[in-house]
């Protein structure tokens, strides 16, 4: 355990780069992915049939092929063009497309979920289509939409693993280099799904504040002050513990 213990030690300044290039894929994934979703989620809505049906089209393109596969035409296929991408370029784009796809479904959704009455209520106050769609729809929609787009998130953060297939040493990289160094498949593979453990749980945590602060601002819910406050705000609540 101790030859363990000090390869890992070894081996820790280059998983910190790993863990770096992880990140970097996470973060512009989500970005470009977030960006899609909202577009093409909106474009799911409009009255023309021509944006809606590319918009469609796009989604379930990238809907039904594998993200694996879509990492190795961008990196592969597309420099066959004459296009040469970038290894980290490569692994957000296709992150981003293929995320953005499902996210678009989720966005479409969640505003399809707002009530027609909100719809109307903002029409009677001779708000443009823009001006509901921002002032009223979204504010709800986003807090319905934050839940499902946490679960996306994460399921992006363990597809930034693919990475290692087009030459990135993310963190699954330098993890199996930990393990041909080692010779041991379960400790370095164990701290490897600890590191991604702790990335993920961050990144609930933070999701969930979002949602918290969303729901709060439309009247809903508590406040993260309130949450992380030992005593009660509720007035109602004193009262009641006094009697």
């Amino acid at each position: 355990m101790k030859e363990n213990i000090d390869a890992f030690l070894d081996a820790w300044p280059s998983i910190q780069e790993g863990i770096v290039v992880t990140l970097q894929l996470t973060a512009g994934g989500a970005l470009l992915a977030f960006v899609l979703a909202l577009a093409l989620g909106l474009a799911a809505r409009a009255h023309n049939i021509v944006i809606r049906g590319s918009a469609r089209a796009f989604i379930e393109f990238f809907r039904g092929t594998s993200l694996l596969v879509q990492l190795f035409w961008l990196f592969y296929v597309v420099p066959l063009f004459g296009y040469l991408i970038d290894p980290v370029l490569c692994g957000i784009l296709a992150l981003g497309l293929n995320y953005g796809a499902y996210g678009a479904e989720v966005v479409r959704g969640a505003i399809n979920s707002v009530p027609q009455s909100q719809w109307e209520a903002a029409t009677a106050l001779d708000f443009s289509h823009w001006q509901r769609l921002r002032r009223v729809v979204f504010p709800q929609a986003w807090a319905e939409m934050i839940p499902p787009l946490t679960n996306l998130l994460i399921q992006l953060l363990k597809g930034t693993a693919l990475a290692s297939y087009i030459l990135l040493q993310d963190l699954t990289f330098e993890i199996d280099q930990l393990r041909q160094t080692t010779g041991n498949t379960l400790f370095a593979f164990g701290v490897g799904l600890v590191i991604y453990f702790v990335i993920g749980y961050v990144l609930t945590l933070v999701m969930n504040a979002l949602e918290v602060r969303a729901k709060n601002r439309l009247g809903t819910g508590p406040s993260l002050r309130e949450i992380f406050s030992l005593a009660p705000t509720d007035p109602r609540g004193l009262e009641a513990a006094k009697q």
